[in-house]
């Protein structure tokens, strides 16, 4: 199961920096390289889908990197096994002082 998270969670990721990289800073991106507003979609769909890509993938990710957390966390106590037991000493013999 922790393997294919690892595995979602790359796909994911390397999903996720190829949308970012075909995002222009200024707001273009994808979006220029069609050419005319006409084409099926249009310049603001193509905008809108981009982003809502990038909004989905990254909640995956941050969802997927929880779920894996919580399936192996190890609490950071000392285990009741490696507890040092509590042995009972023997009394001290009473005193005679009499």
């Amino acid at each position: 199961m922790g393997t294919l998270l690892t595995i979602l969670i790359m796909i994911a990721s390397i999903l996720l920096v190829l949308l970012v990289l075909m995002q222009n800073p200024k707001g273009g991106g994808l979006s220029t390289d069609f050419g005319s507003a006409q084409q099926l979609g249009g310049v603001k769909q193509t905008n809108d889908f981009v982003e809502k890509a990038t909004w989905s993938l990254a909640g995956v990710i941050g969802i997927l990197s929880i779920v894996m957390t919580l399936m192996y966390h190890e609490p950071t106590g000392v285990p009741a096994e490696a507890a040092p037991q509590e042995t009972e000493q023997p009394a001290a013999p009473a005193s005679d002082a009499e």
